[in-house]
């Protein structure tokens, strides 16, 4: 791993790290912020071994001072997602106006709740005073668990079940939009060539799933080209 990013700060934080578009942006700015440790989780997704790639590339090119990936194996054995169950097809993405409408078979159920779980437990092990994550409210597929109700409710959840309480969630992006995100990420030079949003497939993107339609509206509207490879997308409405 290269050496760990310059930070003018004495804070530690924790990032959850997916390999995913936001989480890239969201330890870009931890590593900034902080001293930034990352925390990646195999939870039996279909390109769970991607992500991995995705992930962990991201961290050595941030400077991370560490990268943790966990194995989490409950949700594949609990099933109900299309994302870590084969028997439930990940759908192609729909209407652009009917992205979010509805709870979609790619929730995981309460997953945030598990990974912000043990990277609070990292965190109290590190001394590390923030935990980051990239959730993201708007222009998303409308999981619950990407709401600021959420990380409110589980703020109170340290406060009360932590050595001393006072470890923050912080979700930098929550309020903003894909494509706001994209523009902050050309700003702060994130790798964003580094990343993987596809539910479906781990060599090149599908370009048809509500994750890769998503990511490709959101470099329309910005006006920039997508740095990643995808087997075939049509128009993209923006």
């Amino acid at each position: 791993m290269t050496a760990p990013a310059t930070t003018t700060s004495a804070l530690r934080s924790v990032v959850c790290l997916s390999g995913g578009m936001d989480s890239c942006v969201t330890a870009t700015l931890a590593a900034r912020e902080t001293a930034a440790y990352g925390i990646h989780f195999s939870y039996g997704q279909r390109t769970e071994a991607r992500e991995l790639v995705s992930a962990r590339a991201v961290a050595e090119r941030l400077g991370l001072r560490q990268f943790l990936p966990l194995r989490v194996d409950l949700f594949r054995i609990i099933g109900g997602s299309a994302l870590t169950d084969s028997s439930i097809a990940v759908p192609d993405a729909g209407p652009a106006e009917a992205i979010g409408a509805a709870i979609p078979v790619t929730y995981v159920p309460f997953r945030n709740a598990h990974f912000l779980a043990a990277a609070v437990s990292w965190a109290e092990v590190l001394g590390a005073s923030r935990v980051y994550i990239g959730a993201v409210e708007q222009d998303s597929s409308g999981y619950p668990d990407c709401r600021p109700a959420y990380y409110e409710a589980f703020q109170g959840l340290i406060r009360t079940g932590t050595r001393d309480g006072s470890i923050e969630v912080v979700t930098p992006l929550i309020h903003l939009s894909k494509t706001e995100i994209i523009r902050l990420g050309l700003e702060c030079n994130a790798p964003l060539e580094l990343t993987w949003s596809c539910y479906k497939d781990a060599q090149s993107a599908c370009g048809v799933c509500e994750s890769c339609v998503l990511r490709l509206r959101a470099f329309s509207a910005a006006r920039v080209p997508d740095p990643i490879p995808y087997q075939k997308h049509g128009p993209v409405a923006v």
